[in-house]
């Protein structure tokens, strides 16, 4: 049977790449995001070259609204999502004084809100079919706080810490909750949160390569997995809680500096 995957932020690097190994593997696809011309590209292309079916949801992920018109254009359309990949996701550098208010709240709306609310919408399906899979987009800044970016990674440090809590919830229900954790990534996110020149983007990993062991991780219902982490980056990373938090904290707000 052809089982069907939602994915939101679907037209971006990260999401585009979710996109293909779905569709790759016959599935259909929901692609949400809010450009509705980008997401009509997509609907072609995918189409076109997997012989899949794609419906496209253009929305406002900073709208409050915004999973409930997810949720329902996606009943009214009776399709049975079987996969939910909560992908979109908003940056954004500057401190906690500079960045405005309507910023932070629409960075906690995309990153915080519209994943919640999906996952409240959709797992009562899964569960009641005794199926279903999420891959949640988190990142390896949910560990540690991040001066000059401190609602992003207060927001991933909610998204990890509500999925890993949901998945043990779930564990005998038969539908797992997947945290994909990556470091940075060449795509458009750095770009819109104004990040390119930051230390920390320099060198960002392959989006191809972060999807895929997000999506084979999700696969086989793992609850975290670390990706686009350098060899000497892997172990600092699992090292990082357990570190002075003054210390890390002047790391990290030195990775959001120029290289120069």
């Amino acid at each position: 049977m052809t089982k069907t995957a939602l994915i939101t932020g679907a037209t971006g690097g990260l999401g585009h790449e979710f996109v293909k190994l779905f569709a790759a593997n016959g599935d259909n696809l929901v692609l949400v995001g809010r450009n509705a011309k980008k997401l009509a590209t997509l609907k072609a292309e995918v189409e076109n070259k997997y012989q899949v079916t794609a419906m496209t949801i253009a929305v406002d992920f900073s709208e409050e609204t915004a999973a409930e018109k997810i949720y329902e254009q996606v009943k009214q359309a009776k399709i049975q999502v079987d996969y939910l990949v909560n992908n979109a996701g908003l940056g954004g550098q500057g401190s906690f004084l500079e960045r405005t208010m309507d910023q932070d709240i629409s960075m906690m709306r995309v990153n915080m809100l519209v994943p919640t609310k999906l996952m409240k919408l959709f797992i009562p399906e899964f569960v009641n079919r005794g199926t279903g899979k999420i891959l949640n987009v988190s990142s390896s800044a949910a560990l540690i706080p991040g001066p000059l970016q401190a609602e992003y990674y207060a927001t991933k440090a909610y998204v990890t810490s509500l999925s890993n809590a949901i998945a043990y919830e779930l564990k005998e229900t038969g539908v797992t909750v997947t945290t994909l954790m990556p470091g940075a990534i060449e795509t458009g996110f750095a770009k819109a949160g104004g990040l390119t020149q930051t230390k920390m983007f320099a060198k960002g990993a392959s989006p191809a390569v972060v999807a895929q062991e997000g999506y084979q991780a999700m696969l086989a219902g793992k609850l975290n997995v670390f990706s686009g982490l350098s060899k000497v980056q892997r172990p600092f990373v699992g090292l990082m809680p357990l570190m002075p938090k003054k210390a890390i904290m002047g790391f990290v707000a030195n990775q959001q500096s120029n290289p120069g």
